[in-house]
């Protein structure tokens, strides 16, 4: 009886916490990002956006990049492992990553002797730093870019 208590308690939490990965607020997100800049910095090219350590990679692009690729930094061998089994970063994955870095990549590997080299743990907030790299992503440019030059035209076309 407790057991199939705690499993569905377990189950229902799961669900919900699924739905707040999504509604990350991405002006909280920047705000937050000040506790991650003392190991990350964010950098486009030239353009620096958060001047960062160098402790942890840039995270410029980080969604939607499959991890531990970023050309340049030394990852260790858990999360690379991941990575090559498939772990692309969206805003739900990275949001449960940063709350225990060493926990979701034992889970994502099924290892429990995976070790990520991020020792520090978001214990809130994670969903907002996911949602604020999101609108630093590169897509996010290219699609700003499309809705400018669908304006001009727009805009020639009246």
């Amino acid at each position: 009886m407790l057991k199939a208590l705690f499993l569905t308690t377990f189950v229902a939490t799961g669900a919900f916490s699924t739905a707040a990965f999504a509604d990350g607020d991405a002006a909280a997100g920047e705000d937050t990002f000040k506790r991650c800049k003392s190991c990350h910095g964010i950098v486009n090219g030239d353009e620096t956006i958060v001047r960062g350590g160098r402790t942890g990679p840039n995270l410029y692009g980080m969604i939607g990049m499959t991890a531990g690729t970023v050309e340049g930094f030394r990852y260790g061998d858990d999360i690379v492992a991941a990575g090559a089994a498939g772990l692309v970063w969206d805003e739900e994955n990275l949001a449960e990553y940063v709350a225990d870095p060493t926990a979701f990549i034992r889970t994502f590997l099924g290892d429990d002797s995976a070790r990520a080299k991020m020792t520090f743990k978001l214990r809130s907030g994670g969903e907002d730093v996911a949602a604020y790299l999101a609108s630093l992503a590169p897509m996010m440019e290219m699609e700003e870019e499309t809705e400018e030059g669908e304006e001009a035209e727009e805009g020639e076309s009246s």
